[in-house]
């Protein structure tokens, strides 16, 4: 397979990049999501839902297809194993979460890169790899390498231990992206759903965003298509809007209360 890392080009470009989430393991909606030609990559939040191996697989192939990128959230454990056999099935971006410590950073990037850069993969010879050969064109270890080292990371800053310590997290090599929890950073500080409301939380996103900038590292917001200015503001240029069970749980309260009101109307 071996795609190019669009992601990674527009990265390196410092251009915005464009996402949208799903949870659901159906390939032919990633699909309609790619044939809108409105997304770099589409993130599948294996971390809200079942997913098997061979669904990694579908998913992957159906970005390729559609001329997006295939991101994966990745749960806390078993971290290393999900970010391996996604870079296998031929992901190309790891967004991982639930991180509380330096240490547990540490070892995000560790399952992404290879050996030399400290990370702890070698060679892999399954589909990453195109099974040897990719239109007819031996695929080389040297290919093989230059796919890994594009292979984005992003880190959830969403913890109040992680926040603490912001300035030596994100001083660690290899982290492309954050991006601020404030749903599980309540809940670390016993404030469970306050959000940005808590000034706490307020200055910890804004802290761990100007600790990201002196870094280098890119900022990314989930949020309302409306709320997008004041993200830009605060000098974010990536964001992952949208989520297929939003999106179905929208149409479902708001056309299903319109045709009850029809009905009422009716008298029936």
């Amino acid at each position: 397979m071996m795609s190019k890392n669009k992601l990674r080009q527009l990265i390196r470009e410092g251009k915005p990049t464009v996402g949208t989430h799903y949870s659901s393991v159906w390939a032919n909606q990633v699909e309609i999501i790619g044939n809108s030609q409105q997304f770099d990559y589409a993130e599948f939040t294996g971390q809200y839902g079942p997913f098997t191996l061979h669904d990694l697989e579908h998913l992957a192939r159906a970005c390729e297809l559609t001329d997006m990128d295939a991101m994966i959230k990745i749960d806390q454990e078993p971290r290393t194993f999900i970010a391996s056999r996604a870079i296998q099935a031929g992901f190309t971006a790891m967004l991982f979460a639930d991180c509380r410590t330096v240490e547990d950073v540490k070892k995000c990037i560790q399952s992404v890169k290879l050996i030399p850069q400290g990370g702890i993969n070698g060679n892999q010879s399954g589909r990453v790899m195109g099974y040897g050969y990719v239109q007819g064109k031996p695929v080389t270890l040297a290919d093989y390498t230059k796919f890994m080292d594009e292979v984005v990371i992003a880190i959830m800053i969403e913890t109040k231990s992680i926040t603490d310590d912001i300035e030596e997290v994100l001083a660690i090599p290899g982290i492309d992206m954050i991006q601020f929890g404030p749903s599980d950073f309540s809940i670390s500080i016993n404030h469970p759903g306050e959000g940005y409301k808590n000034q706490v939380i307020t200055e910890a996103m804004e802290r761990s965003y100007s600790a990201a900038k002196r870094n280098g590292i890119r900022i990314r917001a989930e949020c309302m298509v409306e709320e997008m200015p004041k993200w830009i503001e605060l000098g974010c240029r990536d964001f992952c809007i949208g989520s297929d069970t939003g999106t179905i749980g929208a149409w479902a309260r708001n056309t299903g209360k319109a045709i009850r009101d029809t009905l009422v109307k009716a008298k029936l």
